[in-house]
């Protein structure tokens, strides 16, 4: 029986395993359909919607977070010799990486206004995180044909790699602009596309494994689209969006076929689903996409819990993970683009600004965490140095300070979310101990000298674990 269809049964909440048995027999087409279809009967109020309310949801979060996020270890600890360390041997056993993706955009890595911003910068970002998203916009990124910044991008990747980051490219189709060069010829404009997916996915295979590759295709035809990439909304237009999607995939795919591929939006309703997500489902095979990204600025105004939750719903139904690919809250007057309105306008972070969103920040991350579907948050942008429309968004202050927030994060993600533990060794050097789902460091004492060892497990990973300690 697929995992897809044990995801299929556990995000529809449907009692196994008679429906796996259903589903099975399902083609992968049929499959995503039958998902997308309960999905909108429960937003329509078709079907009776199991809806929690907003205490269920903050109340029970930590008793999710505890069965999706956590679970029981058992080890089978060896010395340099492969024999088992002695009964009653004391181990210490300490996570060093979350399973989960906790991340943010790292545009800014050494493009800060001076050295000790850069070395804040660095410090802050790789102190609370373990994903980076790095850019990959056409017209900034190749600004002359043929001429694409690999260089850029290859010293952000080496940053990122000896620290232990996981990597996201983003993002290598999206029509919000567009190089200066690129011909007005659609059919040629399209194939420049598609190259352009195939070269850069290709170059990075093995260094960045995670790629956004259509954004905004929901409302692609927009003002700003019509505006700042006419002949890639005409190519879009012209092509037909279920052609243009299934095209970018395709070459992403055939450029690195163990890629996780992301499609992304900022739309949050149906709309989404139906004009994007159902299109890249196929009988021929499973869907083109690996994981559902969800932006989610929230400049205006925080969601409630229960429109995030409900978020988390409406997607967790296409029976892939889910990605909130670009967080983001304000620590000062709130609003969208408040500075094109107003150039002048004095967008600072400010004491109170900060205070709302810590608790902002600190329910959505916490609702996230604790549902089953969601793998990944990041967060749009880290300071307010640099930050995307000059709103006071970062989690660090212009100046590089953490701001309540951060610390907030910190103490969730490398503390009441992280597991520091001891054992003793019993019988053939097994030690067991309950923790958060990630990679590990165990270390004991053997002849008066230290010995260490690492591993990594999540709800998938074979039991007893092997241990070497050295």
């Amino acid at each position: 029986m697929s995992s897809g269809v044990c995801q299929a049964c556990t995000f529809l909440r449907l009692p196994a395993p008679g429906w796996c048995i259903l589903l099975t027999a399902m083609k992968p087409r049929t499959l995503l359909a039958f998902c997308l279809l309960v999905a909108a009967l429960e937003s329509a109020s078709l079907l009776p919607a199991q809806a929690l309310s907003e205490s269920e949801i903050l109340g029970q979060a930590e008793a999710r977070i505890q069965k999706y996020r956590t679970g029981d270890a058992d080890l089978r600890l060896v010395g340099a010799d492969g024999k088992p360390l002695g009964k009653g041997a004391h181990v210490r056993i300490e996570q060093t990486r979350h399973s989960f993706l906790f991340g943010a955009s790292v545009f800014m890595l050494n493009h800060c206004k001076t050295p000790a911003d850069n070395a804040a910068y660095e410090k802050e970002f790789s102190g609370l995180l373990n994903y980076a998203t790095l850019p990959f916009y056409w017209w900034i990124y190749e600004p002359q044909p043929g001429h694409p910044d690999y260089a850029d991008t290859e010293r952000l990747a080496a940053w990122c790699a000896t620290r232990h980051i996981t990597m996201k490219g983003h993002p290598l189709a999206w029509n919000e602009g567009q190089p200066s060069w690129l011909p007005a010829d659609l059919a040629e404009a399209t194939r420049l596309q598609m190259q352009r997916i195939t070269d850069i996915v290709g170059r990075f295979k093995g260094e960045i494994g995670i790629w956004d590759v259509v954004n905004e295709a929901t409302d692609f035809d927009r003002d700003s689209t019509r505006e700042g990439g006419p002949t890639l909304t005409a190519a879009i237009r012209q092509t037909g969006v279920r052609v243009w999607l299934r095209a970018a995939f395709d070459r992403a795919r055939q450029a690195n076929p163990q890629a996780t591929l992301v499609v992304n939006d900022y739309v949050t309703s149906e709309d989404y689903v139906q004009k994007v997500i159902a299109q890249l489902g196929d009988d021929s095979g499973p869907p083109l996409f690996d994981v559902v990204g969800i932006q989610c600025h929230q400049h205006r105004k925080a969601w409630s819990a229960r429109e995030t939750w409900q978020v988390c719903e409406r997607f967790a139904k296409a029976g892939k993970p889910l990605h909130f690919t670009e967080a983001t809250f304000l620590s000062g007057q709130q609003g969208w683009e408040l500075r094109k309105e107003n150039p002048q306008l004095d967008w600072a972070s400010t004491a109170e600004g900060e205070r709302r969103q810590e608790k902002e920040v600190v329910q959505f991350y916490t609702i996230l965490f604790s549902h089953p579907a969601v793998q990944a948050i990041t967060w749009w942008d880290l300071s307010d140095q640099g930050a995307w429309q000059g709103a006071p968004s970062g989690l660090l202050r212009a100046d590089m300070t953490p701001k309540p927030a951060y610390e907030a994060l910190l103490k969730l993600i490398k503390g009441k979310w992280w597991t520091r533990t001891e054992a003793r060794v019993s019988r053939r050097g097994r030690a067991q101990f309950h923790g958060f789902y990630g990679e590990y460091r165990v270390t004991s004492e053997e002849h008066g000298r230290e010995i260490v060892g690492t591993f990594a497990f999540d709800a998938k990973t074979p039991q007893p674990m092997e241990v070497r300690l050295e």
